[in-house]
């Protein structure tokens, strides 16, 4: 039996987003990032809540998502676990969700005023573990 493998998520009340999707977006990239490898178990509910002295409603939620989009396992007694990487969503999906992140993030950089050589360069640092843990 696995053991469970704690989560190091940084929550932050001055990030726009709900906790929710803070939750989800760091688990997608340790999972991403090969910092939560296939089968890896996750902490309960209970466990992740009292860890980042939230609400254990909002874990829930957040693993539910998770679990809706493929990328967690639950096995009944058992608990969550890191699912195998399969197609999530179909390409039309996937187009439409590469065209909202795009969006989204080229709003919030343009005003910041760096060339776009600067801009490139550290998107591709960052999506660079990610990338290179899929081609593996």
């Amino acid at each position: 039996m696995s053991r469970t493998v704690p989560l190091m998520l940084e929550l932050s009340a001055a990030d726009p987003r709900p906790i929710v999707k803070q939750i989800c977006d760091g688990v997608r990239r340790l999972i991403a990032t090969g910092e939560l490898p296939v089968g890896a178990q996750l902490p309960s509910v209970r466990g992740l809540a009292q860890q980042l002295t939230i609400n254990p409603n909002t874990v829930a939620k957040a693993y539910g998502e998770l679990s809706s989009e493929g990328w967690l396992d639950s096995r009944q007694g058992l608990g969550l676990f890191v699912a195998e990487p399969r197609q999530r969503y179909s390409e039309a999906e996937r187009e439409r969700r590469l065209g909202l992140a795009v969006q989204g993030f080229a709003a919030e950089v343009v005003g910041l005023g760096y060339p776009l050589e600067v801009v490139l360069d550290r998107v591709g640092e960052a999506l660079a573990p990610c990338l290179e843990r899929r081609s593996a």
